[in-house]
């Protein structure tokens, strides 16, 4: 699996840049990396449970603490950190990125939440 080579946080535009030693390089909207938090307040506790983040536009990432050589700790300004980001997880978010945020469209639209448009 890839390991990280750097990892910039892009506070204005609330973009977290990650690039890796294979040489792929993603920019992961921190809207994007907050409703797919790997933890169980977003996840549950097994398949399907996964509980639907709304009004997470303009949230973004107040820190971002290490934990050990595989992951992060993000800490987001709505107070959420409770997700452990590992190096795997974070590839694959940056791999199927499109697909992800497509999936979250398609249920806040099914749930009938309209997403605000983001302040720029």
């Amino acid at each position: 699996m890839p390991t990280p080579t750097e990892l910039n946080l892009h506070r204005q535009t609330r973009v977290l840049e990650i690039a890796f030693d294979d040489g792929s390089h993603f920019n992961l909207p921190c809207e994007l990396l907050r409703v797919y938090s790997p933890s169980a307040e977003v996840q549950g506790h097994g398949p399907g449970e996964r509980v639907l983040q709304v009004g997470k536009e303009d949230v973004n990432i107040e820190r971002i603490e290490p934990v050990g050589h595989y992951a992060v700790c993000l800490h987001f300004d709505d107070e959420h950190n409770t997700g452990i980001y590992s190096w795997d997880y974070l590839y694959r978010l940056g791999t199927n990125q499109e697909a992800m945020w497509q999936e979250y469209l398609a249920e806040l639209e099914k749930a009938g939440h309209k997403r605000r448009a983001m302040d720029s």
